[in-house]
């Protein structure tokens, strides 16, 4: 008897024709709401409840219409998201999208390459790599540099620190484990990022094998002290491996002092890993990169595209000053995925230079925003950021009621509101501290213009990063006068003999 084929089901197979309809409608729809951005509120007070009831539609047995469709994305887009892009949008780092990498990932997500191997991903591979090649050079690293774009800064910099850990540890740790050796650490400063410890936590070290070494005034670290830190880890028995140091915090946008930082790995033979997830990119600013300096030095180099090369989300980048130590800390040859290479001319499978098998084709978006804008106006974009950081903390200076927290970093600056009328005395900090969280969530939650905070020398600040092509002068004045408004106001209702007398 002869098999009969299924028949086809082609319910998910839509046509060109059907699919365009979707597009148009939702370019319709971008369009709409960049005219209206500026007019938006920043972020809403909605709740979890409201935003729950108006997103989370249950999944139907059968297709929603196209009408009922087209509703649902205008509610997400118009009515309950928060925008990074909006002008008044000086909070986390998170850049504002452009919109030629919002066009790359509409036609990124269409043909749908799988990054990971060369033959699933021609022209995705090689403008990922031409890509890399081309950062690389921006940073000074050599022609062996190599590297991939990963989702983000805490992926850039375990990806690293895994070719660190394995080049650096002295025995077969990633066929033994850590146990099988002395215990392996690694440095960063005060104010190095947290995603250190989540690394030093999966890669089997523990998040004690983190030392942290002290800053100075201006939140950098210190190289004698790093210096001693080494020095009595070797006296101890245990083993330094690599120093991460911060091209830019997250705090207040600091800069190590790396060429300091760079000759005392080479001193010791650490790996020398930069963390520049949000400051990186401003060594394409011919003002900002002199502070770069030793950088080019570095044997891994983690940064966030998606930040102040302004990018959709998600894209970070790890580079290596050498992508065969990477390779020989990451290869694996599983047999399903066998090649040969001499035979089919097929190029570089990436999967073997970092943890993931399966990657999108996120480097589009980066690339196409390149070619789009080219790099002069990034680099004018870059600095004019920074001199917008600049004149905010002049102006808060200039303000009776607005105080510097720290020198202005990069392209953050960190104030908070001090009431003119408050005393000097035992307990004026804690209040300002307490003060500064209430501004700052009333900010957030007023839609005006949004900012987030700093912890600095333990003290509570409130924190604009600019990563924003679309914010200018007018938006950072904005900023502090809705912190100056809402912070008189909510000092009235502290100071208030109601809530004083509240536990």
């Amino acid at each position: 008897m002869t098999a009969r084929p299924p028949s086809p089901v082609p319910d998910l197979d839509w046509p060109a024709e059907r699919a365009g309809e979707l597009g148009r409608a939702a370019v319709a729809l971008w369009e709409e709401w960049l005219k209206a951005l500026p007019l938006l509120p920043v972020a809403r007070r909605d709740s979890v409840e409201d935003v729950r009831t108006a997103v989370a539609l249950p999944i139907p047995d059968e297709p929603l219409g196209k009408a009922e469709l087209l509703a649902h994305l205008r509610t997400v887009v118009l009515e309950r998201s928060m925008y990074p892009g909006h002008p008044g949008f000086m909070g986390y780092v998170s850049g504002a999208g452009t919109i030629p990498g919002a066009a790359a990932d509409l036609l990124a997500a269409a043909i749908n390459q799988n990054v990971g191997g060369w033959r699933l991903a021609p022209a995705a591979t090689e403008i990922e790599q031409a890509l890399i090649a081309w950062f690389a050079r921006q940073f000074g690293l050599p022609e062996s540099a190599g590297g991939l774009i990963v989702s983000g800064g805490a992926i850039a910099n375990f990806t690293a620190l895994k070719v660190a850990r394995d080049a650096k540890a002295g025995f077969p740790i990633a066929e033994k484990g850590a146990a099988a050796g002395p215990r392996l650490v690694l440095y960063g400063s005060m104010e190095v990022h947290h995603v250190v410890d989540r690394a030093a936590d999966m890669l089997g070290l523990g998040r004690e094998a983190v030392r942290r070494i002290p800053v100075d005034e201006g939140l950098r670290m210190i190289p004698a002290e790093l210096s001693r830190a080494i020095e009595r880890d070797l006296a101890a028995g245990e083993k330094p491996i690599a120093v991460v140091a911060s091209a830019g915090t997250v705090g207040t946008g600091a800069v190590d002092p790396l060429g300091e930082i760079a000759d005392l790995c080479a001193r010791h033979g650490l790996w020398f890993h930069v963390d520049g997830a949000y400051g990186g990119p401003a060594v394409l600013a011919p003002d900002l990169a002199p502070l770069f300096a030793g950088i080019e030095r570095a044997d891994s180099i983690a940064f966030d595209p998606h930040k102040w090369l302004y990018t959709p989300h998600s894209g970070g980048c790890v580079l290596y000053r050498d992508r065969e130590i990477a390779e020989a800390a990451y290869t694996l040859q599983p047999d399903y995925i066998y090649e040969d290479k001499e035979l089919s001319g097929r190029g570089f499978d990436s999967l073997n230079v970092g943890p993931q098998f399966s990657r999108s084709f996120a480097a589009f978006k980066v690339w196409l925003s390149l070619l789009a804008h080219g790099r002069a106006a990034y680099a004018r974009r870059i600095s004019h950021d920074a001199a917008l950081a600049r004149y905010m903390g002049e102006r808060v200076a200039e303000r009776a009621e607005l105080e510097l927290m720290a020198p202005v970093g990069l392209s953050i600056c960190c104030f908070r509101y001090v009431p003119p009328d408050l005393p000097a005395g035992t307990g004026r900090e804690d209040y300002l501290d307490r003060l500064n969280e209430r501004i700052m969530t009333e900010i957030q939650l007023d839609g005006r213009v949004f900012c987030s905070n700093a912890v600095i020398h333990e003290r509570f600040a409130l924190r604009a990063c600019i990563v924003n092509f679309r914010t200018e002068a007018a938006d950072c004045e904005r900023l502090l006068d809705v912190a100056a408004e809402l912070g008189a106001r909510l000092h009235r209702e502290l100071s208030s003999p109601k809530e004083n007398s509240r536990p």
